[in-house]
């Protein structure tokens, strides 16, 4: 009330922040009742536990794969999306995009019999590619979740950048290759790094399609969702909370570094 008092302007003004705060103060009420649930002594020692360190080290590693793989493929297909016309890119622009719309179970399920029961995905297996209920399907979930938003980042941060300094670059003796790599991709760093922390956070908190693919398997497959699911399921509440206390901390990291470095680039 004592900022809503601070306030000055027309009534609409002040309702409408105040529902700006009420969202707010909403989803900060469950972030505060999941981190202060246990005492800190028992938070520290939960992620002391063995489980625990194992789910952040494989959580780590398939989430900066993943991510890698995203920037490999979306700087490419982003920038053609931008900069060219072809027959067809309205309806690959769909087909990109259906990630997103799609729920990750169902993004799971497809994944599953692709690289499962199909021909493709068993001679990827007879290659020594096992998908299936390996750190391997983590990866591949993580990378179809979240290789859209890298490329929606991207898309953004391109069409931000104006194509006259591409020309100037050919003009000057560049290929269009090298325009690319010393004048455009320079220019777009902040929205790639943008882009890279909040996707390899979404990475690390993928769990519907990693779920399908890769199970849960105890220090196998247990990234940090997924330990957060079965020690829920086994009433370990304890060490649930402490997986649950570091994906809330790595969510405001990256959240803040995206709102740093992305400045004018829009996710949608």
């Amino acid at each position: 009330m004592m900022i809503l008092q601070k306030l000055k302007g027309s009534g609409f003004k002040i309702i409408t922040i105040s529902f700006v705060l009420l969202l707010a103060a909403f989803i900060l009420a469950q972030v505060v009742c999941v981190v202060t649930y246990t005492t800190p002594q028992v938070l520290i020692k939960s992620l002391a536990s063995r489980e625990i360190w194992f789910a952040i080290k494989l959580s780590l590693i398939t989430a900066v794969i993943s991510t890698i793989l995203c920037i490999i493929i979306s700087v490419p297909a982003a920038y053609a999306l931008v900069r060219y016309d072809f027959p067809g890119k309205s309806f690959f622009n769909t087909i990109l995009d259906m990630p997103l719309a799609l729920p990750p179970l169902v993004a799971g399920v497809g994944l599953l019999i692709l690289f499962g029961t199909t021909p493709f995905g068993k001679a990827l297996a007879k290659a020594g590619l096992v998908f299936v209920y390996t750190p391997l399907g983590i990866i591949i979930a993580q990378f179809f979740v979240n290789v859209p938003f890298m490329l929606r980042i991207l898309k953004s941060t391109f069409q931000g950048i104006n194509p006259r300094y591409e020309y100037i670059a050919q003009g000057l003796g560049c290929t269009e290759a090298q325009a690319f790599w010393r004048v455009t991709l320079p220019m777009s760093k902040n929205g790639l790094l943008a882009g890279s922390v909040i996707t390899w956070s979404k990475g690390i908190g993928e769990f519907g399609a990693a779920l399908m693919v890769a199970g849960a398997t105890r220090m196998k497959t247990e990234i940090l969702p997924i330990s957060l699911y079965l020690n829920m399921s086994c009433g370990e509440l304890d060490l649930a909370i402490a997986a649950a206390t570091i994906l809330i901390v790595i969510s405001f990291a990256s959240l803040f570094i995206f709102e740093r470095y992305s400045g004018t680039v829009h996710f949608l």
